[in-house]
């Protein structure tokens, strides 16, 4: 018995040539079809009524679901405890009775270089430091409270708004620390003058602490303080006649600049944020 030709000789035939295709292969070797599905379940509109929860920073979507089932949760004035259950968002979701927002909480800390003008846009042109994390998160930050332009030092971003409302109200004392380089020794008399307080053209202002710095010229100094006036260390030595040459905030409600270069940002650890909370 003859063998079968091979695809060789099959090209050699006369008559009428068969074409041969290759069958498309996905990278692991799966037959693929070139037409594209699209379910229905994955509306991009839609999410999981346990993710949402727990984006919005109530607990983790496994407890999410427990919640779930156990009622707590309703949906645009009902009840659900269906597992899987998919909402839009813009339903209104409550737990427990209190509104929920969707929005994954974000926080972001950025080491400030000069130069940046801390504001979400600027009409005039001038670089912003949104443009330093715009690559940080999807989501809309804010910065947490301001750095003037030639301030450097940690600026904390976030779209937590409760959060950055209590971080920058002075009743919370929150703590915040500056290195300060003047452009001469700063006098002892000045520097007791400043830790019994001063009053400027807007009010007496009291500092928390302040200090030479050790093992640095007396010019360097550091200071803690937790009022928001605008420009407040910058205007307490220029009342004393000193000129601020450098100013660098180190730190900033327990957050600190190791490992994070100027310029550079980095997301905030979960013990960061339960610490940040515990600020409140």
């Amino acid at each position: 018995m003859r063998r079968p030709q091979s695809n060789k000789e099959k090209s050699n035939t006369p008559g009428k040539r068969k074409e041969y295709t290759k069958k498309p292969f996905s990278k692991g070797r799966v037959a693929t079809s070139s037409k594209k599905t699209n379910p229905a379940s994955s509306d991009p509109d839609l999410i999981r009524l346990n993710r949402y929860v727990a984006n919005a920073g109530v607990c983790s979507r496994r407890e999410a679901d427990t919640y779930i089932t156990a009622g707590n949760v309703t949906v645009n004035g009902k009840t659900i405890t269906e597992m899987g259950h998919k909402v839009k968002l813009t339903d209104i979701v409550k737990f427990d009775g209190r509104l929920l927002n969707p929005q994954k909480k974000e926080y972001v800390l950025l080491n400030k270089p000069k130069n940046f003008i801390t504001t979400t846009s600027d009409e005039r042109g001038r670089r912003t430091v949104m443009e330093l994390v715009s690559k940080a998160s999807k989501s809309r930050l804010v910065p947490v409270g301001r750095l003037d332009k030639n301030t450097t030092g940690l600026l904390l971003f976030t779209n937590d708004g409760d959060l950055a409302k209590k971080l920058t109200h002075p009743r919370h004392g929150i703590r915040k620390i500056y290195h300060v380089e003047l452009n001469k020794n700063l006098s002892g008399e000045d520097l007791k003058k400043i830790q019994e307080g001063i009053t400027l053209d807007d009010g007496p202002i009291k500092v928390d602490e302040v200090s030479y710095i050790n093992n640095s010229p007396k010019r360097e100094v550091g200071i803690e303080i937790h009022s928001g006036r605008n420009r407040i260390v910058r205007r307490i030595f220029e009342h004393l006649g000193y000129e601020v040459k450098k100013l660098d905030r180190v730190i900033f409600a327990g957050l600190t600049k190791k490992d994070l270069p100027r310029g550079h940002w980095r997301h905030l650890t979960k013990q960061e944020v339960i610490n940040l909370g515990m600020n409140q």
